[in-house]
């Protein structure tokens, strides 16, 4: 049976630990579109960033 050689220290323990802390992706609503959309990206489906055109706006899918 696998029996650990030292006890693990409590900074370990908290690495191991901090993906528990881990929080889901957060959306926000496009003000202009209606569309949910991660912060600080590009709205895919209609290609504006910050009130500006970046890329072509993306057709039916």
């Amino acid at each position: 049976m696998a029996v650990p050689k030292r006890k693990t220290s409590r900074m370990k323990r908290g690495f191991r630990r901090s993906a528990d802390a881990l929080k889901q992706p957060a959306y926000v609503e496009d003000k202009d579109s209606g569309e949910l959309r991660c912060p600080h990206h590009i709205d895919l489906k209609s290609g504006m960033y910050r009130g500006r055109q970046i890329l072509e706006p993306k057709d039916s899918i």
